[in-house]
């Protein structure tokens, strides 16, 4: 692979993957039912909502998930590995294996959102316990339906919440299940996110 093919990569990859993660977040502060009225949601609200808002006439939500979001999110992916299979001189990849591949990076992100989250509000939490941060209240909010399982069958121990360690350990099950399926999906590490 050439300088130039390398530097597509990088481009594309960067600039999608920041963009991916935008809807991303959009879609999980849905289901979290996260601050709407947050500075940091409005900043994502505005980013997707060009796209969102006419999808959304065709792709209604149900049960309160935002499906327009997630088709939005697969779509994108798709095109965005397109992209990356053209620029390294492969040819147009069939659409179910880019969809495939498309829906296991998107996992593979969820996974990764999660994993940062909990390290930042532990990190946080040791700092600034008291934080009314805005992006500090949105991570906590999308990492509350994760961790409130955990909460209620391991109680707190001493004042010790060591329900981290649990939400870590499910996680990482996930990425090794994740990462076993692309591997038979023989999914390039390097087109999707966060594998």
């Amino acid at each position: 692979m050439g300088p130039l093919a390398q530097v597509g990569l990088l481009v594309v990859g960067t600039l999608s993957s920041l963009y991916l993660t935008v809807i991303v977040l959009r879609f999980l502060f849905q289901v979290a039912k996260a601050d709407f009225y947050n500075p940091f949601s409005q900043a994502i609200v505005k980013a997707t909502n060009p796209i969102l808002i006419p999808l959304r006439k065709i792709i209604p939500g149900f049960y309160g998930i935002d499906f327009s979001s997630i088709v939005f999110a697969l779509l994108f992916h798709w095109l965005v590995i397109q992209v990356m299979a053209f620029i390294v001189g492969a040819s147009i990849l069939n659409p179910i294996t880019a969809i495939t591949w498309s829906a296991i990076g998107l996992i593979s992100l969820v996974i990764n959102i999660y994993f940062y989250g909990m390290i930042v509000m532990i990190i946080a939490s040791w700092i600034a316990p008291a934080s009314h941060n805005p992006i500090l209240m949105l991570i906590r909010q999308i990492v509350d339906p994760i961790t409130a399982p955990f909460r209620k069958i391991i109680p707190p121990m001493g004042g010790l919440d060591i329900t981290p360690i649990f939400v870590f350990l499910a996680l990482q099950v996930c990425r090794i299940m994740i990462s076993a399926i692309a591997d038979k999906t023989l999914l390039p590490a390097s087109i999707v996110l966060g594998i």
